[in-house]
């Protein structure tokens, strides 16, 4: 049987294409008998012939790879594209690092657990980048016995 020929007029019909038209195979002899673009009509209405759903693209991998990511994995070596400080600019790294120990001297300062004198001092010791982080200046202020140890 070939049905070439009322596939081609169903796909018209039904706006789809040809390899979407299914044609139920219990009624493929009256489907046989349809020659004219009304009896492909009368054989859709009857529901002898149909248009298959489109096949879509999965998301499931896209969501699982994304759920990976959210929890830190996927971002070996491999996965990287641009080099150690295009990925995170020295300067975002530097103002990272400055911040919070410029804001800890601040605080110092206007509690009064230090001066004026060693605020300015140690503040410019940090802009020449003497210190690795915040801790590191509370460890140098402590060995050099500005704040006192607390228990």
């Amino acid at each position: 049987m070939n049905l070439r020929n009322q596939r081609r007029m169903a796909a018209q019909i039904l706006k789809c294409g040809v390899n979407r038209v299914w044609i139920n195979p219990e009624r493929k002899e009256d489907v046989v008998d349809a020659v004219t673009r009304s009896d492909i009509r009368t054989m859709i209405n009857a529901g002898a012939i149909a248009a298959r759903n489109p096949k879509g693209i999965s998301k499931a991998r896209h969501i699982y790879n994304r759920g990976q990511k959210k929890s830190g994995r996927r971002r070996g070596a491999g996965s990287r594209r641009g080099g150690k400080y295009a990925r995170t600019p020295r300067k975002r790294l530097w103002i990272q690092r400055i911040r919070p120990i410029r804001a800890m001297l601040k605080e110092l300062r206007d509690t009064g657990k230090i001066d004026t004198k060693v605020y300015r001092d140690f503040y410019m010791q940090a802009k020449g980048g003497s210190f690795k982080s915040k801790s590191h200046l509370e460890t140098q202020l402590k060995l050099q016995g500005y704040v006192k140890e607390e228990q």
